[in-house]
């Protein structure tokens, strides 16, 4: 009869139930129990808040990244100006017939002719450096974290009148939409006596938050026409921003550009900018992960103390049980089963603690900048704004299923040993 006994019958999970209801007589075990349970539940729930802030970190930078930078910037290699003069300049000429050109590129959804520089910005007393990107108003309105930002100040259709600037950097000068700034660059315009430096006045018409504290601290839009004459760049652009259906892809689209750029054409794509950023990130994943596997390892050994305690203490029960017929089987699946709840149960509540905190990390982080008076969390480390917090199904199975795994793994070795405890020795001295 004990042979035909299906593995995992309902007496089994009953006994298995009882031994883990330890009776005062053996509150060490029920100790033992409770302290890994906990273990493992706050092993799990790190596991799991940190892959949602790691995802969610690169998440967020990579989509500021895109949405107000290009996916791949065109421009050209050096030529010489005229011949045999040593002059060499990377001006595009034919900027309109390339960007026409890449604009035909299958997966290709934006190309924008720039002109770029670097200038000192002031209003009244204050000043700082800022970078001028040329551009017409029609292409500013296809930047996403630009033309569509949710703190955004002004009139962007009245960008034709005036500039854009970046919301850290108009904090900075204490500018205000309606505001004049002076834009101050070096090389001006060309006399007898060498360059001047060049000043103007532009009115602040739109001010943008791109959710990137480097765009928004140091980034000024100009009207296309305006910056060529203010660069002295006539009839040129220094390269052409160009978007692509599959930014994560975007190195597929290398042979098309260079093909419909034509000759002397390189690019410049945002992985080659911020790839070794990610890839750093990556590695850090990875480490992380590791580690904290580690720690969830050993919340789950405690599991195997607190089941050789209760081999020990049950040594009289397993000898009664064996001598009613039950098999070496279902000795050991009883006490796998003690294992195993435990190792369910700590995982399931931090399971849910674990997406409870990721679900609320704002909070968490504002508590925190609570308790510091501020300054926990620095964008001009970090170079987003908030700590973000993404949850994916991948990760929590990682988390869940290392969990589960480890807790039954570190359970066989306890149970086994119960299976094979001698009946005879057990009731020996009862």
């Amino acid at each position: 009869m004990a042979s035909s006994t299906a593995p995992f019958s309902p007496f089994e999970f009953m006994i298995a139930w009882r031994y883990l209801r330890a009776r005062r007589a053996e509150g060490g075990v029920s100790v033992m129990t409770w302290i890994s349970l906990i273990g493992i539940m706050l092993g799990v729930a790190a596991l799991i808040i940190t892959l949602a802030v790691r995802a969610g970190f690169r998440g967020e930078f990579v989509d500021t990244i895109l949405g107000a930078n290009a996916h791949v910037t065109v421009y050209s290699a050096p030529t010489e100006v005229v011949e045999n003069s040593g002059i060499y300049s990377r001006l595009m000429r034919d900027y309109e017939d390339r960007a026409a050109r890449i604009r035909e590129v299958p997966g290709v959804t934006r190309a924008a002719p720039l002109v770029r520089g670097q200038v000192m910005v002031t209003l009244a007393d204050r000043s700082n450096v800022a970078e001028v990107y040329g551009i017409a108003a029609g292409d500013l309105m296809t930047i996403p974290r630009v033309a569509q930002s949710e703190e955004a100040l002004g009139d962007i259709d009245r960008f034709g009148e005036g500039i854009a600037m970046g919301s850290g950097l108009a904090r900075e000068l204490g500018v205000s939409v309606g505001d004049k700034v002076k834009l101050i660059s070096p090389n001006g315009a060309k006399t007898a006596f060498g360059t001047s430096p060049r000043v103007s006045a532009y009115e602040v018409v739109y001010i943008f938050t791109a959710g990137r504290w480097d765009i928004d601290r140091t980034r000024i839009y100009m009207p296309f026409a305006e910056a060529q004459s203010y660069f002295n760049r006539e009839g040129g652009a220094d390269e052409i921003e160009v978007d692509v259906t599959e930014p994560e892809r975007v190195d597929d689209w290398t042979p098309q550009l260079i093909a419909a750029g034509g000759a002397g054409t390189m690019l410049w794509s945002w992985r080659d900018a911020s790839g070794s950023f990610l890839r750093a990130l990556d590695m850090e994943d990875n480490v992380m992960f590791v580690i904290l596997s580690v720690l969830v390892l050993i919340a789950t050994m405690n599991i195997t103390s607190g089941l050789i305690m209760l081999v020990k203490n049950k040594g009289r029960d397993i000898g009664i049980l064996r001598t009613m017929g039950l098999t070496e089987g279902s000795v050991l699946r009883v006490f796998f089963l003690c294992g195993a709840f435990t190792g369910v149960m700590g995982t399931l509540l931090g399971l849910v603690l674990g997406v409870v905190f990721s679900l609320n990390i704002e909070h968490v982080m504002n508590f925190i900048n609570w308790l510091n008076g501020g300054g926990a969390w620095d964008p001009s480390v970090r170079g987003i704004y908030e700590l973000p917090a993404k949850l994916r199904a991948v990760d929590i199975a990682k988390a869940v299923g290392l969990s589960l795994g480890l807790s039954f793994v570190v359970t066989i070795f306890p149970a086994r040993r119960a299976a094979r405890l001698n009946p005879v020795e057990a009731l020996r001295y009862e």
